[in-house]
């Protein structure tokens, strides 16, 4: 007869190492951020505050349009996947029914999925629910952060001065964007152009835009 030994309990620490005055004071500092618009060039894409819902939404990824340049939005949902224009707000183009074998990104080594409408033969690659990642950073030095000094719920940092610790002020150097507390967070990141900023949720796809011209120079 095969003897069976009961698994003993995990051992729970006794406390959590506390906070340093530095790390408190950091933390202090972006709860007492509230969330506040996205400083010019930056302008919203859609009229909602949260953007647009998309329920059960899975991830995003980034293309741009083959005749006018302009970033694309794909969002992969529950519901299937859809296409964004970045600049315009519209939905360009939308898959209900996908092939069960690109139904979601994780069915593929890259995280991909098909590209739909004018992007119709490419394959975008997807961040969110299933891993991946959007760019942090522009060429010209705006910087996107995900902190979260109050688990579980992420905040958004827009910012042109390198980004953490950011020592100025609030709204000068360094804005709240975003606080996902009412969904789950995804994704945030930018366009590889630099000219669009994404923030999803399991609820919701948030867009920013600002012209090409828009470069940020220090003064």
């Amino acid at each position: 007869m095969k003897s069976t030994r009961e698994t003993p309990p995990a051992e729970l620490s006794g406390h959590e190492p506390e906070l340093s005055d530095y790390q408190r004071a950091m933390r202090d500092r972006l709860l007492a951020a509230p969330a506040v618009p996205a400083p010019e060039p930056w302008r919203p894409v859609f009229a909602n505050e949260y953007g647009v819902p998309v329920g059960g939404l899975l991830g995003v990824g980034f293309a741009s349009h083959p005749e006018n340049g302009h970033d694309l939005v794909m969002v992969v949902s529950h519901d299937g996947h859809g296409l964004f224009d970045a600049v315009t707000g519209e939905k360009i183009a939308r898959d209900r029914d996908p092939d069960p074998e690109d139904n979601t990104p994780d069915a593929v080594a890259d995280l991909t999925s098909p590209g739909l409408g004018p992007i119709t033969g490419s394959r975008v690659r997807i961040a969110g629910l299933f891993g991946g990642g959007l760019h942090t950073t522009t060429e010209d030095g705006w910087t996107l952060e995900v902190v979260i000094p109050a688990w579980p719920n992420e905040r958004i940092l827009l910012s042109i001065d390198g980004g953490l610790p950011h020592a100025g002020p609030h709204g000068e150097k360094w804005w709240h964007i975003f606080h996902s507390n009412y969904s789950t967070f995804r994704a945030a990141g930018f366009s590889p152009s630099g000219r669009t900023i994404a923030v999803a949720t399991s609820s919701d796809l948030t867009l920013w835009t600002r012209c090409t011209d828009d470069r940020h120079t220090d003064s």
